[in-house]
Order: C-alpha cells, then sequence, then structure tokens
C-alpha cells in the first residue's frame, strides 16, 4: 500500500480536535456529533488495517519512514501481530468514552472532547512508533491531556492527584529518556528495527534495562510505585478513568516486551526474580488492599495493579503460553476495566456517591443495570467464558512451567479476585433498599445500554472465540520468542 494508513490513524484525531477548536462552545450537538464522527472513522480505519494484515508474517508491515532530523531521527512507524491489537483496542474504546459524555460532563465540553481526541493521537502513536525517540514523545505526550482531563474535569481533589499522576511517571520517564540518548550513543542509532538486528552490548543492558523500567514500572503501574492510581482514578471522570484503565496502562505493558525483553534479552533474563517477586507482591498485596475498599473505583483500582501483576508476570516467563497470556490479558482488562469504570460512572452520575455502603438492592430499581455489571464482574474474576479467564489462565500455564512456586502463589490472586469482585457485586446489587435515594433513580438510558452491551458482549464473544486475538499474534510472539533465546544463547556460548 501507497497510501499512509498507519500516520491516517495517528493524526486523524489530532484533525479533529483541531476542527473542533473552530466550533463556537454554545454548539454542544455539532461538538458531540464531530468527535464522535472522528472517533468511529478512526476506529473503522483500525478495522479495516486489521482485515488487510498479513497474519501469516511476523514482520512489521505498513511501515513509513521519513527522516525527520537528518542523522538521527527518523519518524518511522508500522505494526505487527503484537501492537495491532492494542491500537484496535484504542480505537474502541475512545468513541464510547466520547459517547460516555452526555451524562458525567457538564462545562467546558468542547476542550474534554478536544484532550481525548488528543489522548487518543499520542496513544495510537505509541503502539505504532518504531523509533525510540518516537516512541518517547508520544509515551510523555499522553501526559499532558491526561493531566489535564484529571485537573479540570476531576473530583475535589483533581489538582493534588493530577499533579501526583504527573510527577511519578515523570521522575521515570527522565531516566528513559537518558537511556534513549545513550543506546544513540552506543549503537548509533534509534531505530527498533536497526537495533534488534545489531543488539545491543550486553554490558550496557542492565543499567538500560533499569532505566527503561523505572518508566514501565509506574505507568503498569508495579508494586510499590501504584500508590499514584487509585488516587487518579477516584478524581478523573468516568471517560478519564476507562482511558487510563483501559489503553494508558496497557502502553507500560507494550514496552515491557518492545523494548525492555525485545533490545535487552540478557538483562531480561537476569531481572526474571526480581519481576516475578513485586509481581505477586502487586497480585496478593493489592488484592487483600481492594478487599478493604469503600470506594467502588478505588476496588477497581487497586484490581487493576493486580491484574496488570498477572501481565508482568506472563510475560517474563518467555513462553509461549505466558507471553500471550499476558498480551491477551492486557486486551481483556481493558474491555473489562472499561466497563467496570463506565458502571460506576452510570451509578455515579445519578446519586453522586462511591461509596459501596451508599447502595444496595439495585437489583430493584435497576435490572438491566445489575445483569450486566454481573457480565462484568465475572470477566473480571476470570470465569470461563469470558475474556478474563483465556488470559489468566495461559499466563499461570506458562508460569507453572517456570516456576511452580511461582504458579501456585499467583494463583492465590484468582481467589481473592473473586472475592473483592464479588462481594463488590453482593454489597451493591443484592440485599435490601435501604437508602430511599436509590428508589428516584431510573435504569440505564439508551446511550448507557448500548455501551454496556457492547462491552459485555465483547467479553462474552471473545471469552469463547479468542481466535481472531491468538491468530493476529501468535506468529508475531513465537518470533519474539526465537528471536530472544537466540540472542541469548549467543551471549551463554561466547562466554
Amino acid at each position: 500500500m501507497n497510501f499512509p494508513i498507519i500516520s491516517s490513524l495517528i493524526l486523524l484525531p489530532s484533525i479533529g480536535a483541531l476542527f473542533l477548536f473552530f466550533i463556537n462552545s454554545k454548539n454542544i450537538t455539532g461538538i458531540k456529533y464531530v468527535s464522535l464522527f472522528v472517533s468511529i472513522i478512526n476506529f473503522l480505519i483500525s478495522i479495516y488495517l486489521w482485515l488487510i494484515f498479513d497474519q501469516s508474517s511476523y514482520e512489521f508491515q505498513f511501515v513509513e519512514s521519513r527522516v525527520w532530523i537528518k542523522d538521527f531521527i527518523n519518524y518511522k512507524v508500522g505494526v505487527d501481530g503484537i501492537s495491532i491489537l492494542f491500537i484496535i483496542l484504542t480505537t474502541f474504546i475512545t468513541p464510547l468514552c466520547i459517547l460516555s459524555v452526555n451524562s458525567s460532563i457538564k462545562s467546558r465540553l468542547k476542550e474534554f472532547l478536544i484532550a481525548i481526541l488528543l489522548m487518543e493521537t499520542l496513544m495510537i502513536g505509541v503502539f505504532c512508533s518504531l523509533d525510540l525517540v518516537i516512541f518517547y514523545l508520544f509515551f510523555e505526550g499522553g501526559l499532558i491531556p491526561m493531566f489535564l482531563i484529571i485537573g479540570i474535569w476531576g473530583g475535589e481533589r483533581r489538582v493534588y492527584s493530577a499533579f501526583k499522576f504527573f510527577l511519578f511517571t515523570l521522575l521515570g520517564s527522565v531516566l528513559m529518556l537518558i537511556a534513549v540518548i545513550s543506546i544513540y550513543w552506543i549503537a548509533g542509532t534509534t531505530d527498533v528495527e536497526e537495533l534488534y538486528k545489531l543488539g545491543i552490548d550486553p554490558k550496557y543492558q542492565k543499567l538500560l534495562w533499569l532505566a527503561f523500567f523505572s518508566s514501565f514500572a509506574v505507568k503498569t503501574p508495579m508494586w510499590p510505585v501504584h500508590t499514584w492510581l487509585p488516587d487518579a482514578h477516584v478524581e478523573a471522570p468516568t471517560a478519564g478513568s476507562v482511558l487510563l484503565a483501559a489503553v494508558l496502562l496497557k502502553m507500560a505493558g507494550y514496552g515491557f516486551i518492545r523494548f525492555s525483553i525485545g533490545l535487552f534479552p540478557i538483562a531480561s533474563e537476569y531481572f526474571v526474580p526480581f519481576i516475578f517477586i513485586i509481581s505477586l507482591i502487586a497480585i496478593i498485596y493489592t488484592s487483600l488492599v481492594a478487599l478493604m475498599q469503600d470506594d467502588m473505583k478505588k476496588l477497581i483500582a487497586y484490581s487493576s495493579v493486580a491484574h496488570m501483576g498477572f501481565v508482568t508476570l506472563g510475560l517474563f516467563t518467555f513462553t509461549q503460553q505466558g507471553v500471550e497470556g499476558g498480551i491477551f490479558q492486557m486486551i481483556s482488562h481493558g474491555i473489562v476495566s472499561a466497563a467496570l469504570f463506565f458502571s460506576v460512572g452510570v451509578v455515579y452520575d445519578r446519586t453522586h456517591s462511591r461509596r459501596i455502603n451508599d447502595y444496595g438492592g439495585l437489583v430493584n430499581v435497576m435490572p438491566k443495570y445489575s445483569i450486566l455489571l454481573m457480565v462484568f464482574t465475572l470477566g473480571s474474576l476470570g470465569l470461563p467464558g469470558t475474556t478474563g479467564f483465556i488470559g489468566e489462565f495461559l499466563i499461570l500455564m506458562g508460569t507453572f512451567k517456570k516456576s511452580f512456586l511461582v504458579a501456585a502463589i499467583a494463583s492465590l490472586g484468582v481467589i481473592l479476585g473473586a472475592a473483592y469482585m464479588l462481594w463488590l457485586y453482593k454489597r451493591v446489587v443484592f440485599g435490601e433498599l435501604t437508602n430511599q435515594k436509590l428508589l428516584k433513580i431510573i435504569d440505564l438510558n439508551k446511550n448507557e445500554l448500548f455501551i454496556l452491551t457492547l462491552l459485555a458482549l465483547s467479553i462474552i464473544f471473545f471469552g469463547f472465540y479468542p481466535d481472531p486475538f491468538s491468530n493476529t499474534y501468535s506468529l508475531s510472539v513465537e518470533n519474539f520468542l526465537n528471536e530472544y533465546n537466540d540472542k541469548l544463547n549467543n551471549y551463554n556460548l561466547n562466554q
């Protein structure tokens, strides 16, 4: 193809944001329709990209490369079987976020939707980047619109949460920038494909790995640098929480695959015990913390830390099942966490409370909502027949191959996950309806019903039929692991 389809995916939301800028702020209907139209078109382009993607090849496809700064930086983008699924996840979630603003955003709607569309550009750019500098710019650029979304449209403690989010993520990213500059000094290029072929000198790998880890660990987030996440989720508006959980956290997981493991295989093997330990702490500790929460958003936020702990565990098993499970778990968590945060937003818009104790007996007044929330709860705890089961099952299978003890401890996280999610559902949906304010609330409106039903169908459909995902990334994962093992074997032979 001569048409720059990847650049179109990246730039279209920004063009839409620029168009919104010139629309009168009082034209609410026009603002909503333009932003929704742009995001839907981008989703359709990503689906078309998926349909024409050659699943029989593990190489990067639709590659675009142009000189940006001569002899230093090239604008280089492309997709393989791993990155294309994260692009589709981004373009799928964004229009749902735009559709949800009808009831949740009461002021500065135009500016809010501009921020959402700019976020989409930056998130897609992360998953397409084939140059370290371009990746860094997109990766860090995403901080700015999310900072504004939390700081302007968030709750009472929005400024504190926004700055905490910004400072945590920026601190780690400074080290990654130093590492990117160091790689250019060592290898003479920041082109990812070239770096895969050349390899990084083993004597530099551990320090560079730690520098990249400092950024990815915060964004994932991994224990103990996860404390910004609950605050950010609690204060962010619903659409902000959805984008944060569904896509932003996945950028770091993708970074682990593409850069930490892909560029530094010797260091990655060396740090496996370290990753296993902090992943297990994240799974068990944050699950126990989730059990103690009285705020629905905080509970779901801590559950995200536990789920991402499973992801890092699977990726660093370096087995086909573990890595595939980690990728599938990220896609699944993107859909399930989006659904859960949308669900919290639905009741918060009606009652202006996220406290679990303020609810109970919702099934009596919101039966449709209760049924859909049950699907999302079961998806989160990993019931067979939902997407959550496939990811966790593959991760544990890969982990058992690596270490029986680690897999056994991680399995406790599955039990704890079922405990806090079912307890949440029981307290919110079942029991007596004691809060008289709940008698006045209505069930889902058309927009809410459409969003939640679409997400529920996705969770069930891909839970029973995961082949569209697995067929896309399986060959890329196989090649990724073969290259990893070849580099490791060559290093061991030379010692």
